[in-house]
């Protein structure tokens, strides 16, 4: 599974937050700068 464009879909629908994109940093499924890119944010 690719989980950086599993997340991106849901989180560009309006699935997820921010904050709920970390979790999957925290849970190794993708990098902090993966985070950074789908949620348009700088990375940490």
């Amino acid at each position: 599974m690719n989980w950086y464009v599993t997340i991106k879909r849901y989180y560009d629908a309006g699935y997820y937050t921010p904050a709920q994109v970390q979790i999957f940093v925290t849970a190794n499924k993708i990098t902090s700068a993966q985070a950074a890119d789908i949620t348009e944010e700088s990375a940490a």
